[in-house]
């Protein structure tokens, strides 16, 4: 069995996903109010599901500018692979968030994104987090680290990479984890081995993952930082471990080539102190220094929500591109972590 890095049939989920957008409501809300240079612009944002709510919060927060009032939002989250291939099949979007660089470079292919998307001062990446290891209340499996996780009777709840961009970044961590301390590849691809056949769950997407764990499926996810400290400010009771090895999650986010102006107002805001800073409240870590944060609710210490690891992992530093890594451990059929997981018959 192998993971399919399927096409997305474009009406079918095309039409799916835009069912999805009208959940975005909320945010419609958020910038319903009239007067001003935006009262009759409608953005439509297509992300990842883990930022949903750090992109409410932070288009509530410029819909009180003078360049963001009256704008409206449609929006559209899912797992990051299915969102982009949508995009390229006709999803309508201005502004663009996921969870890794290739699903942007799949919509410059297209011709729907610059190819100068990423050359801005933070390279394209308008939040950040690190990959750790929740754990039930009270860590009773006692995990402290990547080693844990191989254990007999540990089940784990990561998404499959096949949809999920955050599944990505929780792979290459964990590869990292061997290669990046003395390890060699065949090394490192016998520690994911262990590790996948202790999966006892691969929701397509990280939020989807989230949902399973709290819903009593597993021992450890593997996840965002972010998207454990937003489940405890959601009130739901879960720890984590920031394993000594992890790596740094880099989201990029775009303005399509055909994108309504508005959507360079908002890519700049989001940029900006305050939208880091609404991202950081969320869990995220900043991509821009100067972002003063007091306390983030939910964080294991709220004074000092993000820790700096004991060695942190970078795509550039230890993975050399999206590019080449996409080839070694996602292509399908070929890739490492595909055919690991096809190996342990966890793939469907």
């Amino acid at each position: 069995m192998n993971i399919r890095f399927r096409a997305v049939a474009a009406l079918a989920l095309v039409a799916s996903l835009a069912i999805s957008a009208c959940g975005g409501g909320d945010d419609d809300e958020a910038g319903s109010s009239s007067g001003g240079s935006g009262s009759s612009t409608t953005l439509h944002i297509v992300g990842f599901a883990v930022p949903e709510a750090a992109n409410k919060a932070i288009a509530t927060e410029w819909n009180k500018t003078e360049a963001g009032k009256g704008v409206k939002f449609e929006t559209s989250y899912g797992a990051s692979g299915d969102q982009s291939r949508a995009v390229v099949s006709g999803l309508k979007a201005d502004y663009v968030h996921f969870s890794v660089a290739s699903d942007v470079t799949r919509l410059v292919d297209a011709g729907l994104v610059a190819d100068t998307w990423d050359d801005g001062p933070t390279k394209g990446i308008v939040s950040s987090s690190v990959v750790v290891l929740a754990v039930r209340k009270g860590n009773p499996k006692n995990i402290k680290g990547w080693d844990d996780l191989i254990k007999p009777g540990i089940g784990i709840v990561t998404p499959n990479p096949a949809s999920s961009g955050s599944a990505r970044w929780n792979a290459l961590a964990a590869w990292g984890h061997i290669s990046a301390n003395g390890g060699t590849d065949a090394q490192a691809e016998e520690y994911l081995t262990k590790l996948f056949a202790n999966v006892v769950s691969l929701p397509s997407s990280g939020r989807d993952a989230t949902t399973a764990f709290l819903g009593g499926t597993g021992d450890v996810l593997l996840a965002y930082e972010n998207e454990a400290i937003l489940a405890r400010q959601s009130g739901e009771e879960l720890d984590w471990v920031v394993p000594d090895t992890t790596i740094l999650i880099e989201n990029p986010g775009a303005v399509l080539t055909k994108a309504d102006p508005k959507a360079k107002e908002w890519y700049d805001f989001v940029l900006s102190p305050e939208g880091q800073r609404q991202f950081a409240l969320k869990g995220f870590r900043p991509v821009i220094d100067g972002v003063k944060v007091d306390e983030v609710e939910g964080a294991l210490d709220p004074k000092n929500p993000f820790p700096t690891p004991k060695k942190l992992l970078t795509v550039k530093d230890d993975f050399e591109s999206w590019s080449a890594l996409s080839k070694k451990f996602f292509a399908e059929d070929t890739g490492i972590v595909v055919k690991v997981i096809a190996a342990s018959g966890k793939a469907k």
